[in-house]
């Protein structure tokens, strides 16, 4: 049984950061996608950042490259997402998700997922 437990969000002024964290446990492949994703109120969820666990490669939708990074400390099964400079539209409830097996080289930005953490709300006032 994988679980995906988010935390470190909260409000935080325009032009602030955060770092959300994402803690798995259970059993996990070798090699498969795990990404940030996101919902506000009223709109569709979409994709943020995404990581092969594996390659390491790194995948980000426009809006977020250069503001968002994501990283991971295998040591401590946590995967992380550095957001700098947020703005008010980064306003949302932020999920990490996990896939399936994924071999190397596929590209996470289009991967279904599989497991998914409950969120982590970031508010961002102006």
């Amino acid at each position: 049984q994988v679980q995906l437990v988010e935390s470190g969000g909260g409000s935080v002024q325009a032009g602030g950061s955060l770092r959300l964290s994402c803690v798995v446990s259970g059993s996990m492949y070798s090699n498969y996608c795990m990404g940030w994703f996101r919902q506000a109120p009223g709109k569709e969820r979409e994709g943020v950042a995404q990581m092969h666990i594996g390659d390491g490669s790194t995948y980000y939708a426009d809006s977020f490259k250069g503001r968002f990074t994501i990283s991971l400390d295998n040591a401590k099964n946590t995967l992380y997402l550095q957001m700098n400079n947020l703005k008010p539209e980064d306003t949302a409830m932020y999920h990490c998700a996990a896939s399936g097996f994924r071999s190397s080289g596929s590209n996470c930005m289009v991967s279904s997922y599989q497991y998914w953490g409950q969120g982590t709300q970031v508010t961002v006032s102006s």
